[in-house]
């Protein structure tokens, strides 16, 4: 079963995570264009992490930051390579999007890259309601991002 918690990103665990998925994102990415899985800029207070375990064991990790009192941005979901298709990021998402929700968002942002390294992912937003969109906060548009949003709707 797996358990989420929030974190403070001072686990050793957490950090090679994030450490490991920087390494191949830049890998994968346009010389220069990779700023994903920056520590320091995650340990800030419109941030909040979270960690994903299966038993004793770090699953994956993800982060929501305030951008205002009615709009997130989903930040460096990352899922353990060794726990790979066992549902981590579909639950992480899930819990991201509930925490979203409770916080009054009324609409949750992404960045992420282009290309086929990125397809698993962007299947995994698309099926949780995210379309493309509009550049937000202060991403610069380019051939190597884009921007995916899911609006939730309000009862008033």
């Amino acid at each position: 079963m797996l358990d989420i918690r929030q974190d403070p990103l001072t686990s050793p665990e957490i950090r090679a995570l994030l450490a490991f998925h920087q390494q191949s994102d830049m890998a994968v990415s346009h010389p220069g264009t990779s700023t994903a899985l920056n520590l320091s800029a995650l340990q800030t207070p419109d941030i909040t992490v979270w960690s994903v375990r299966d038993g004793d064991a770090l699953a994956g990790c993800g982060a929501l930051k305030q951008l205002s009192s009615t709009h997130g941005e989903l930040k460096s979901m990352r899922t353990h390579p060794d726990h790979l298709r066992k549902g981590v990021a579909q639950t992480l998402l899930a819990h991201l999007i509930g925490e979203a929700r409770v916080r009054g968002y009324a609409r949750l942002s992404l960045d992420t890259g282009t290309g086929e390294a990125f397809e698993p992912a962007l299947a995994l937003y698309r099926k949780n309601g995210f379309v493309n969109g509009p550049v937000f906060g202060d991403y610069t548009p380019s051939a190597f991002n884009q921007f995916l949003h899911l609006a939730f709707v309000t009862s008033e």
